[in-house]
């Protein structure tokens, strides 16, 4: 398996900076997941690895080495695409052998077959080996394409959004495949993707990628809890973290627009924040809960029924914000609740750069 590291990578396009200063590091056997928006640089920093792009600065390594220099081929990685790469005459067998039969390094015959019906078992795809692709769903694609990567043993997976082509219940499925591959093969996946979800349940490490920078690198734990900006509050999380700019006065949490109150006493002393400093306060939808004589009155603005919990949006003056509750809690649109937070789930942000006052300094 292999080690990867991202020194400082810059990659225009014309003139399109399409990366800047970018620094990864993938550690041996790791889940990474690369998370961003549509445009954000995620698939060109996959091809940077994979030797299908150059970057216009800095060095990429593989296992220490620089391979600045080396081809595609050279780097022994796979690539599994949103696209099934398959041929459409050839049955599931003959796809999975493909990359095992080159003219230079031809693979013995029983070598081959092993490796084929390992990757059909993993996949479960055994029952299909005969039959033609252009017959099958496009989930039983996706595994083959994966298991076209598999069959080759490759020191890295590179993945790029290979479940988003799926519906939902496959997608879900599939995701804990992948994982439990990931484990079974002990193997190093970078894995790129916009959907939030996936990234949560499925990376050792998220990445979070915004117009060409690694934002913040962590677990999904300390980048959902600790966020290091704005940014990643608002686009990790469903629903998204509310963000409510006001300011702290005598520990308690001022909210500007709307003059509304709650209480804030004893952390803001030890987060850098000062009485009156222009600040946004992030609370995640779990953590703001409805009671009866609670500090604040909202009225219900919208209800989303979950299952096991519903989703309101709350409505304070002009200012929205959501709350995650019980589903056996009664509610109805227009109705007056009111609401309080739990004070020690509060981040702290600076109004004028986004930045978590505790990721200051």
């Amino acid at each position: 398996m292999a080690h990867i590291q991202l020194k400082n990578i810059s990659k225009t396009f014309g003139n399109h900076t399409a990366l800047t200063g970018l620094n990864l590091d993938i550690g041996d056997g790791e889940f990474f997941v690369l998370l961003g928006e549509t445009g954000a640089g995620k698939t060109t920093t996959l091809r940077m690895i994979a030797g299908l792009e150059k970057p216009t600065e800095g060095q990429v390594f593989i296992d220490g080495v620089d391979v600045a220099n080396w081809g595609a081929a050279e780097r022994d990685v796979a690539l599994v695409l949103q696209q099934y790469s398959l041929y459409p005459r050839y049955t599931v067998r003959q796809n999975l052998e493909f990359p095992l039969k080159p003219k230079i390094r031809r693979l013995p015959d029983a070598e081959i077959k092993d490796r084929v019906d390992r990757a059909a078992r993993t996949l479960r795809i055994e029952h299909l080996l005969d039959r033609k692709t252009d017959r099958l769903s496009g989930g039983e694609m996706q595994r083959v394409s994966i298991g076209r990567a598999i069959v080759r043993k490759p020191r890295v997976f590179l993945m790029d959004e290979p479940l988003s082509a799926l519906d939902a219940k496959l997608r879900e499925a599939l995701r804990t495949e992948l994982k439990n591959l990931q484990m079974q093969l002990g193997a190093t996946f970078l894995f790129v993707t916009h959907d939030q979800i996936e990234a949560m349940s499925m990376g050792d490490k998220v990445g979070v990628l915004n117009h060409g920078r690694i934002v913040q690198t962590g677990t999904p734990y300390e980048i959902y809890n600790n966020p290091r900006d704005t940014y990643v509050a608002s686009f990790v999380g469903s629903p998204p973290m509310n963000l409510i700019d006001g300011k702290l006065v005598n520990g308690r949490a001022v909210m500007a627009p709307l003059n509304f109150e709650l209480p804030f006493e004893g952390r803001a002393k030890t987060s850098g924040a000062t009485d009156g400093r222009p600040l946004v306060f992030g609370i995640r939808p779990e953590d703001v809960y409805l009671e009866s004589g609670a500090p604040v009155e909202a009225r219900v603005h919208d209800v989303e029924n979950h299952g096991v919990e519903k989703i309101l949006t709350l409505r304070v003056g002009d200012a929205m914000l959501r709350a995650t509750v019980p589903a056996r809690t009664d509610v109805e649109i227009e109705q007056p609740v009111r609401f309080a937070w739990d004070p020690d789930k509060v981040v702290l942000f600076d109004k004028g750069s986004g930045i978590n006052l505790r990721h200051a300094g």
